[in-house]
């Protein structure tokens, strides 16, 4: 474990009291090299863990007022904590409350009395698949892939990448954190025919000219369901070109209205521009792209399209 202050991971307490077994256990995390955050109510619990992102959170089920099981639902529920993993720690072990606690948003439990090395053992576990998650979402992030994760069982979007929240804003802006109803039944209904070796189809929503298509990825070991989005629309193809072969806007766009065909003189009256002018644009294309022929540079970004498309 990292022993600086600042890398030590922190681990947020949730209890109503510390009673001695709790107080070994918070020792016991000290030792282990965690930051340990105590929160005795709800209320307190949320604002820790909201103000001070924790890599995980032990919670104790039954506390007066605000019990666990609500406080791990309101967890979920904020976007700023949602991917944070819950343990609960519990008493109870009927099955009706052992479900409370997964239904509620928790990952995993431990028993009390609480034995502090088999808690530090499974937080560390939790932990490890939690910063793997969190490294592949940062990786789409900056990627500037559109990717959203959303849970099935709420119908709730835990995670988004930016490019995917401004295109949700353009086309369906979520209700809070809830996905569009009709996205949810489409999901469905392709996971149903997934598991039958049916075809899976893609999901689209149309604003104006322009048209945005979900496809259906795979199914994370928390049950959540990743979806990439794409925008398929004269703009949005203009702008795919731009960082693919290094051009500029306007030679972005010449080169997209030569795959649909379109002679100089046609893409000169489209853009305003002269077709000596965009001849000039189309032999920096030639030579960014490597062509040399107004066929293979149409090809090429056909084929580039495509692929990113897919």
């Amino acid at each position: 474990m990292p022993t600086s202050e600042s890398n030590r991971p922190k681990v947020v307490l949730i209890v109503d009291d510390i009673p001695d077994n709790l107080s070994l256990l918070h020792d016991a995390l000290d030792e282990a090299g965690y930051t340990v955050l105590v929160a005795t109510d709800g209320a307190a619990a949320l604002t820790r863990a909201g103000r001070q992102q924790p890599d995980v959170i032990l919670l104790d089920a039954l506390m007066p007022g605000m019990d666990g099981f609500e406080v791990a639902r309101r967890l979920k529920a904020d976007f700023a904590t949602a991917h944070i993993p819950i343990v609960f720690m519990t008493g109870l072990t009927e099955t009706e409350h052992v479900v409370a606690a997964f239904e509620a948003g928790g990952i995993d439990y431990v028993t009390k009395p609480i034995r502090p090395q088999e808690v530090i053992v499974r937080i560390a576990a939790h932990m490890q698949g939690a910063r793997q998650v969190s490294l592949a979402r940062s990786a789409l992030d900056a990627s500037g892939q559109a990717t959203i994760a959303i849970r099935m069982d709420t119908g709730a979007l835990v995670w988004q990448t930016p490019k995917a929240r401004q295109l949700l804003a353009e086309f369906a802006p979520p209700d809070g954190d809830k996905a569009p109803a009709d996205l949810l039944q489409w999901i469905t209904a392709s996971a149903q025919a997934r598991t039958g070796n049916q075809t899976v189809l893609p999901f689209s929503l149309v604003v104006a000219d322009r048209r945005l298509v979900f496809n259906l990825n795979e199914q994370t070991a928390d049950g959540e369901w990743l979806v990439s989005l794409r925008e398929e629309s004269d703009r949005a193809s203009i702008d795919a070109l731009i960082p693919a072969f290094g051009l500029t806007q306007r030679e972005a766009e010449v080169l997209y209205w030569v795959t649909k065909g379109k002679t100089n003189r046609d893409i000169g009256d489209i853009l305003g521009l002269s077709p000596r002018t965009v001849h000039k644009h189309l032999e920096h294309v030639f030579a960014k792209q490597g062509v040399e022929t107004r066929t293979a540079a149409a090809t090429l970004a056909i084929n580039t399209l495509k692929a990113g498309g897919d």
